[in-house]
């Protein structure tokens, strides 16, 4: 806690005094119940509108076993290395459910 100011220009209780102002709390974003809603919410969106072009572009060169080539696409897209290895990680995932699928 710091001590009250004394309207004196030097010292360790310097400046002019003020009454402080107690901050408000904010709410904390912890994941909870709702990520279950989100991931069906993807989930829904991913089969009906598919994958996009880009993200088409990269399971074909990840198929192709061009795994750096497909982690500097995705992170010309998304901007950031740790983006683009999620993405990477996920549509690669999304190709090995595709070849259970199949029965490979």
């Amino acid at each position: 806690m710091v001590a009250a100011r004394s309207n004196l220009r030097s010292g360790l209780n310097r400046g002019h005094p003020t009454t402080v102002i107690p901050r408000a709390v904010k709410p904390s974003h912890k994941k909870g119940v709702k990520t279950e809603k989100k991931t069906f919410v993807k989930s829904v969106i991913r089969e009906v509108a598919g994958f996009s072009p880009y993200e088409k572009r990269v399971m074909e060169l990840l198929r192709n076993s061009k795994d750096k080539k497909a982690k500097k696409l995705t992170k010309k897209r998304l901007g950031t290395l740790l983006r683009s290895k999620r993405k990477v990680e996920e549509l690669s995932n999304v190709i090995q459910e595709q070849r259970r699928q199949t029965g490979h």
